[in-house]
């Protein structure tokens, strides 16, 4: 996952041939309009505020410790973060 804004910090915290885990804390930051992540890896992630994917009609509200795991190539966007306060999450990136 990689964001445009300049704001969201990214952390590089293990990586393994296979396996990339990073730390994202984003301020505010959310994807562009009408665009969706479609990964060939899939990417369990760890407290986003709210996640819509292609296929939903509305948004996922997760609060801190839910998680969730998103199968290779299910599009997906960050619809919301805040931006009064950090958004730190967690998202581990692993081969299909």
């Amino acid at each position: 996952m990689r964001s445009t804004a300049t704001d969201e910090q990214f952390s590089e915290l293990f990586t393994r041939p296979g396996l990339h885990i990073e730390c994202i804390v984003s301020t505010g930051q959310s994807s562009p309009e009408g665009f969706w992540y479609d990964q060939p890896e899939g990417e369990w992630v760890l407290l986003i505020q709210r996640l819509r994917f292609a296929d939903e009609a509305t948004a996922r509200h997760l609060k801190a410790g839910d998680f969730v795991d998103i199968a290779p190539n299910h599009r997906h966007r960050v619809d919301w973060t805040a931006s009064d306060q950090p958004t730190i999450w967690l998202a581990v990136h692993y081969p299909a």
